[in-house]
């Protein structure tokens, strides 16, 4: 019965339309501290995708890829190398971390057409890397677009600890912005009773400012939706633009 049961879960979960799961860009290094122990060399995991139900979508290579630290932007987008997430084309590269600091790496995409939204996505990603003890900065706002803002310090996490960001769009905070939280499933070993637990949806509330209590270890990406003011055209007309401001954090187990 419960095998049956499992069965019936995950139907629910496969049979949903894929224009109603939510979509991610995704950045995630291959550690979210960086030390002596770790080595300096990161590597970084670039791609967009439905990271719970572990579907890919062809990540065309990115605008631009940078990394800042202590407020300066170095242009990384010349180190991506032709990848595979999930299946699907995707983008890796590989950083020297060699000096004490607090790495943000920064996706831009180019305009992804979802026909069956009948609109483009641009999703601007971030990951904050903290090195060799460092933690100055984690907070700084770098003039994107659209970006999550972390308040909680976005790293040396425990799973159950509360995570707050604000939303900003062109440098304002967006009140009541929906910001849509989903769990990389890595291993496929997660498994959702029902759609409605696949993509987790908090508000912000009236100053930007979002909350979520993480579950469980892992990574997470929080994914922050707003409609552009522009649209580009697709199939002859003009179709509109969905911004996301995107933020990956990873959540550890507790120790005790």
């Amino acid at each position: 019965m419960k095998r049956f049961a499992a069965v019936v879960a995950l139907a629910l979960v496969v049979s949903l339309p894929l224009s109603a799961l939510a979509h991610f860009g995704m950045v995630i290094p291959d550690t979210s501290v960086v030390s002596r122990q770790t080595g300096k060399e990161l590597g970084l995991s670039l791609s967009f995708s439905h990271p719970f139900e572990g579907v890919g979508m062809p990540l065309e290579k990115p605008a631009e890829f940078s990394v800042v630290v202590d407020g300066k932007k170095r242009d990384l987008t010349g180190t991506l190398a032709p990848s595979e997430v999930m299946g699907k084309p995707s983008w890796a590269s590989s950083f020297a971390v060699k000096r004490p600091g607090v790495y943000t790496f920064v996706m831009t995409p180019k305009p992804y057409w979802e026909p069956a939204e009948d609109l483009f996505i641009i999703h601007y990603t971030k990951t904050i890397v903290p090195a060799y003890g460092s933690e100055e900065g984690w907070d700084d706002e770098l003039g994107l677009k659209t970006e999550i803002v972390p308040l909680t310090r976005p790293f040396g996490l425990y799973a159950g600890n509360l995570f707050q960001g604000v939303v900003k769009l062109d440098g304002k905070a967006v009140p009541w912005a929906e910001v849509e939280v989903e769990f990389y499933n890595r291993d496929g070993k997660a498994k959702a009773a029902n759609e409605y637990l696949v993509t987790q949806v908090v508000k912000a509330d009236a100053n930007g400012v979002f909350s979520f209590t993480v579950p469980n270890e892992g990574w997470w990406g929080f994914s922050a939706l707003n409609e552009a003011d522009y649209q580009l055209e697709a199939e002859g007309e003009k179709k509109g633009v969905e911004l996301g401001a995107v933020l990956w954090v990873e959540f550890s187990k507790w120790q005790g």
